[in-house]
C-alpha cells in the first residue's frame, strides 16, 4: 500500500483544526469550573497561544468565516424561533434590525468623521460593518440559565436580521466608497440593488427550505433528514452568494422555514420523524459549538498580532465609545416609539439589548473582505478587531452582573456553555 504524501494529503488541514478543537474542549471544561463565559475563555486562550508563538496552521479569513462558520451559527440560532412569536413582535424586531442598523451606522460614521477626521466613505463602510450584532455568549448564557420568552426572542431575532441587513448595506456602501459612478449609485438604483440582494436571498432560502422539507417527508431516516438540513443551510448560503444575493438572509430564511415546518411543528403534521427532530436539534447545537470554538479561538490568535499602535489607543477608545453610543441611539429611541403600544419593551430589557449587542464573526468577515484600495483599510480592520475583543471580553464578562442587577438571574453563580 502506498503511503500518502503528507504535503498533498488532508493532514495539513485537518490536524490544526483537530488541535484547535481539543484546546476548545479543555477551555470549555475550565470555563464551566470557574463559571466563566465560554467565548471569553476562547478569546483569551487564543491570545495566550499567539503570545507563546504556538503555530496553529489555520488563519482567520473572510472566506473561512463566510463559507464555514456563519451558516451553522445562523441556522442553529433561527431553527428554534417560533414564527408565531416572531410575528407577534415583528414591528420592534424589524425596527431594530433595519432602521436600527442605519441609525447605528450613521452615528458611528458621523462621530468618526468629526472626532478622528476619517474620510466619509471609509467611515460609512466601518459604521455599517460594525452595526451587525453577534451576541453569541449572551444567547449561550440564556440557554444555560433557562432564560426564555420575549427577551431571548428579541435578542436572537434582532441579531439574525440585522446581520443580513448589515451585510446587504455593506456591499452597497463598498461599491459607493470605491468610487462608482454617480448614476450607478443614485437612490433608485440603490433601492433596486437592495431589493434584489435581500429579496433574492430570502427567496433562495425559502426555496431550499421548502424543497428540503418536502424531500424529508418522504423518508423516516433521521440521518437523511439531518443531511437535508445541512444542504439547506450551506446550499442556500452558497447559491445566494453565487448570484450576488444575501447568503445570510438565505440561510436565515431556510432555517426559519425548516424550523417551523419541521423541528417546531406538531408531531401529527410534522414531515420529520420524532427521532429526526431530536437528532437535527442535537446536530446543529454541536455544529454551532464547533463553529464558535474555531472562530473565537482564531479571533484571539489573530488579535494578538494586530498592530493596534497603527491606530492609537485614544482613537481606539473613541471608536469603542462611539459604537456603544450608536447602539444606545438605536435601542432606546426605537423602543420609546413602542412604549405606548402592545409592543412596549420594558426599560430593563432595553438595557440588555444595548449592552448585549456584542460584535463578532460577521463584522470581522466584512472587515477582512475590504479591498486594499479602500482608504484607511488597515485602520478599519484594526478598529474592528478592537471593538470585537472589547465586546466579547468586557461586555461578555460583565453581562452576568447586569442580568443579576436587573433581576433576570439568581444571585448564585452560573455556568455557561
Amino acid at each position: 500500500m502506498a503511503i500518502p504524501d503528507y504535503e498533498t494529503s488532508m493532514y495539513p488541514i485537518i490536524f490544526p483544526i483537530v488541535g484547535l478543537l481539543a484546546i476548545a474542549i479543555f477551555v470549555a471544561i475550565i470555563a464551566r469550573r470557574f463559571h466563566l463565559p465560554y467565548t471569553v475563555g476562547l478569546v483569551v486562550t487564543g491570545i495566550c497561544l499567539a503570545l507563546l508563538r504556538v503555530e496553529t496552521g489555520v488563519t482567520l479569513t473572510h472566506d473561512f468565516i463566510f463559507d464555514l462558520i456563519l451558516p451553522p451559527l445562523l441556522f442553529e440560532a433561527v431553527l428554534s424561533i417560533h414564527w408565531k412569536e416572531l410575528r407577534r413582535d415583528a414591528f420592534p424586531v424589524l425596527a431594530l434590525s433595519t432602521v436600527g442598523v442605519v441609525i447605528s451606522a450613521l452615528a458611528v460614521a458621523v462621530g468618526i468623521v468629526n472626532l478622528l477626521g476619517w474620510p466619509v466613505p471609509s467611515a460609512i463602510v466601518f459604521g455599517i460593518l460594525i452595526a451587525a450584532t453577534d451576541p453569541v455568549s449572551v444567547i449561550a448564557m440564556f440557554k444555560d440559565t433557562g432564560i426564555k420568552g420575549r427577551l431571548r426572542l428579541l435578542v436572537e431575532s434582532e441579531s439574525l436580521l440585522n446581520d443580513g441587513v448589515a451585510a446587504v448595506l455593506f456591499a452597497l456602501a463598498l461599491i459607493w466608497a470605491q468610487g462608482a459612478s454617480q448614476e450607478a449609485t443614485a437612490l433608485p438604483q440603490i433601492a433596486q440593488a437592495l431589493t434584489l440582494t435581500a429579496g433574492g436571498g430570502i427567496i433562495t432560502g425559502l426555496v431550499f427550505g421548502r424543497v428540503a422539507i418536502a424531500v424529508a417527508g418522504r423518508t423516516s431516516d433521521h440521518l437523511v433528514e439531518t443531511a437535508l438540513t445541512t444542504v439547506a443551510a450551506y446550499g442556500s448560503f452558497l447559491l445566494a452568494g453565487h448570484f450576488g444575493f444575501s447568503g445570510v438572509l438565505a440561510t436565515v430564511s431556510a432555517g426559519l422555514l425548516m424550523g417551523n415546518l419541521g423541528v417546531l411543528n406538531q408531531p401529527e403534521t410534522n414531515p420529520l420523524s420524532s427521532r429526526g427532530r431530536e437528532f437535527v436539534i442535537a446536530f446543529w447545537e454541536f455544529a454551532a459549538f464547533i463553529a464558535n470554538s474555531l472562530v473565537f479561538l482564531l479571533i484571539g490568535l489573530t488579535v494578538a498580532a494586530v498592530p493596534f499602535t497603527g491606530l492609537g489607543a485614544s482613537a481606539l477608545v473613541t471608536i469603542i465609545a462611539l459604537v456603544l453610543a450608536g447602539r444606545a441611539l438605536t435601542v432606546y429611541p426605537l423602543c420609546l416609539m413602542f412604549s405606548r403600544s402592545r409592543w412596549a419593551i420594558p426599560v430593563r430589557e432595553q438595557h440588555i439589548l444595548w449592552w448585549g449587542g456584542l460584535r463578532g464573526a460577521l463584522a470581522l468577515a466584512l472587515a477582512l473582505a475590504l479591498p486594499a484600495s479602500l482608504p484607511l483599510r488597515n485602520e478599519i480592520v484594526i478598529a474592528t478587531f478592537g471593538v470585537v475583543v472589547f465586546s466579547v471580553v468586557v461586555q461578555g464578562l460583565t453581562m452576568p452582573h447586569l442580568l443579576r442587577a436587573l433581576a433576570f438571574l439568581p444571585k448564585h453563580p452560573l455556568r455557561y456553555e
